[in-house]
């Protein structure tokens, strides 16, 4: 099978890249490489001679055409997205433009392809998204395929309004589409501004470590390649106009997450004197931090047979390990713009000069 894959340099695109070729598929990876973008993730297979790379745009549509045209592929699987929450809470606009306009323009590509070719039955158009569309949950419940959206941020809105789309592509054109949504993806690769790597890094370089608010806020964990194999698979044997909830089942406080790294980091690479956790700080909160995140990956697992295969405590310490032995990787990108800064506390957005942030501090992102 041929897949196009969109914002396959990313975290989570560029592991669905290489697992899709282990796996024997043929992948066109499509990415703007926007700054969190790093080709460094697809090395591995980039001179594989079923891997071809398009650098385009997904709100382009004539780009969009010309690359289904020249690829014909048998699948869409769509990541690319602005997914960072503090960033939308500081430039809303960029997140409307890609997640919300990108997906309506891919749609539109794809169902023109779609069309001309004879709206063949095998077909797919697979739509990733997030448990953040769901809103926050209390101390009990999971989220399921059937629970009402309720987003909460600039980030969440827009991701559910590109589910909204892309059900509604489905149900008024046919278009062959299967929907997911993850919980909260760590593993190698993971760009440095989100909370893991954050740590991992401010640990090692003796910086303080904040955890905004008390560090109660819960996020179910699941390791990146355990996700890239269930998105592989809902793909192709998931049900057309269907949703797959994909969750780690590993649900842990922000603080209990950052006490863990610290203790891996102690085991691993020790201080001089002392823990790593004697640098955790506690910072002012986030606006509108959802309380607790949990997915209930039931359906995946009766009728696709998908449970994550990777606990929390083992992916914890091969991510670490990994940060350990690729510095050259994340000291390439730890100059890119906003890393390192403390966004989402009221900064000031100005569409004809960028994103101003309201403080310069370092801060944990989910």
């Amino acid at each position: 099978m041929k897949l196009l894959i969109t914002g396959g340099a990313g975290f989570i695109g560029s592991a669905v890249v290489r697992q899709a070729i282990a796996a024997g598929h043929a992948v066109v990876n499509l990415d703007a490489l926007t700054y969190a973008a790093c080709l460094d993730n697809v090395a591995s297979v980039a001179d594989h001679p079923e891997y071809a790379f398009e650098h385009a745009d997904i709100r382009d549509r004539a780009a969009l055409d010309r690359i289904f045209a020249r690829h014909a592929p048998d699948a869409v699987m769509h990541l690319a997205a602005e997914s960072h929450v503090d960033r939308s809470i500081d430039g809303p606009g960029a997140f409307v433009e890609t997640n919300v306009t990108g997906t309506y323009t891919l749609l539109e590509a794809a169902r023109g392809y779609w069309t001309e070719a004879g709206r063949p039955a095998h077909f797919r158009f697979h739509h990733i998204s997030t448990d953040e569309v769901f809103g926050s949950l209390g101390p009990e419940g999971r989220f399921t395929e059937d629970t009402p959206y309720d987003p909460r941020s600039p980030y969440s809105a827009s991701k559910a309004a590109s589910d909204h789309l892309v059900r509604a592509w489905f149900h008024t054109y046919g278009l062959p589409v299967v929907l997911s949504n993850c919980s909260n993806n760590y593993g190698p690769h993971h760009f440095p501004e989100k909370l893991i790597p954050v740590i991992i890094l401010g640990a090692l370089a003796g910086r303080p470590l904040p955890i905004y608010g008390d560090g109660s806020n819960v996020r179910d964990w699941l390791y990146v390649e355990d996700h890239a194999e269930a998105l592989l698979l809902v793909l192709s044997r998931g049900a057309p106009g269907e949703s797959y909830n994909i969750g780690g089942e590993n649900e842990r406080s922000n603080l209990e997450l950052v006490r863990t790294l610290c203790a891996i980091l102690d085991a691993k690479r020790p201080k001089p004197s002392g823990s790593y956790a004697d640098q955790i700080t506690f910072v002012a909160d986030r606006p509108g931090h959802d309380a607790r995140y949990a997915i209930d990956p039931a359906r995946i697992a009766r009728e696709l047979g998908w449970r994550p295969s990777v606990t929390l405590d083992e992916g914890l310490e091969r991510t670490v390990q990994w940060y350990l032995d690729n510095e050259a990787w994340w000291r390439a990108l730890q100059s890119r713009q906003g890393v390192g800064t403390r966004l989402g506390v009221g900064a000031v957005s100005d569409p004809h000069r960028g994103t101003v942030s309201g403080a310069n501090r370092r801060s944990p992102e989910e």
